[in-house]
């Protein structure tokens, strides 16, 4: 009898990938989404690159409410938390709250492992006033005056489970910290952080700003999740899954390079530090990536290669079937 996987936010950009490599390795999945009524939309995007969506099952539970996820949790062997608020000026509670009610339904239903997905900017330097490599080992200092929003409560949510899984002697815990998550996408009404390369085919952008990614593909990072899921060894680890480091405007070339014509809108022009700078004055949108400008900060992977065995396929790779999935399904512009 297979067994059965809790992932949660189903209607996301990572969760519908980690279901569908759940299906196909033979797992039975429950997801969860906030309205009953999302339930047979996700299952055909899943269906769109799985071809046992018909094995899946919905849960009704919102990171907001403990309403749904003991039921959520009932008879599952493993959870993956992927599941994060919505964007907003408060998302550091709803993130750890939401964290430690999947954790203790998963608790309660004698769940074996959950595997988090937290982020790489939870394990960066504060400041990133110097280039350099960074691991595991670093935590995101929350007591750094300015730090935005969403890397404070995925810092704040992540440091919430350690805390509670210290106390728990029956369930283990492993965490994924990715860095910019690009790569297909299942539906137009899911995309993620795959919005901005839709910006970049749009022609929606000047120019790109000298912002650099570690792009990790999405089927890569569903990988990682499922290795982390089963290893005995991870039991009790973070595992940054960043992938490879590609300025804005070498991911804008990839676009160009590997999509031709379909491409022509991306620009390629480098925007000077000074005029991005100037437009953050106004644009509210682009503060949070300001203490990365022209920063060249990167993070190891070789913990998940070493531990798991994972190894993520080239950055242009991901860029460039990431622009090939938009423009399929229309979610350009």
């Amino acid at each position: 009898m297979a067994e059965t996987v809790l992932v949660t936010g189903g209607t996301g950009y990572v969760a519908g990938w980690c279901v569908a490599r759940l299906l196909d390795d033979g797992y039975d999945v429950r997801t969860t989404v906030r309205d009953a009524s999302r339930g047979e939309r996700v299952r055909r995007a899943v269906a769109s690159v799985s071809p046992r969506a018909d094995r899946l099952e919905f849960a009704v539970a919102d990171l907001l409410s403990d309403d749904g996820w003991k039921e959520a949790a009932d008879g599952c062997a493993y959870v993956l938390h992927v599941a994060s608020p919505l964007a907003g000026a408060d998302m550091l509670g709803p993130a750890r709250d939401g964290t430690l009610r999947v954790l203790r339904a998963a608790a309660a239903a004698r769940v074996r492992r959950v595997v988090m997905t937290s982020a790489a900017n939870a394990a960066s330097p504060s400041s990133y006033a110097t280039d350099g490599v960074t691991d595991e080992t670093l935590w995101t200092d929350l007591d750094t005056p300015g730090l935005p929003a969403y890397r404070r409560s995925k810092t704040a949510a992540e440091r919430a489970a350690w805390e509670f899984i210290a106390s728990e002697s029956s369930m283990t815990l492993a965490t994924i910290l990715p860095g910019a998550v690009f790569g297909p996408i299942q539906s137009a009404d899911t995309l993620g952080s795959t919005q901005v390369v839709a910006r970049l085919l749009a022609g929606a952008m000047p120019g790109t700003p000298r912002i650099g990614l570690e792009v990790v593909d999405v089927r890569d990072l569903a990988d990682v999740h499922v290795r982390a899921m089963t290893a005995p060894e991870a039991a009790g680890e973070r595992f940054l899954a960043t992938g490879e480091f590609l300025w804005m405007r070498e991911v804008a070339v990839a676009l160009r390079e590997g999509l031709g014509a379909s491409a022509r809108k991306v620009p390629t022009r480098q925007l000077p530090d000074l005029a991005v700078r100037a437009a953050a004055l106004f644009d509210r949108s682009l503060r949070d990536i300001m203490p990365g400008l022209g920063r060249r900060n990167r993070h190891s992977i070789e913990k998940a290669r070493s531990v798991l065995g994972w190894s993520p396929r080239p950055a242009r790779t991901s860029v460039v079937d990431c622009g090939r999935s938009l423009l399929d399904h229309d979610a350009v512009g």
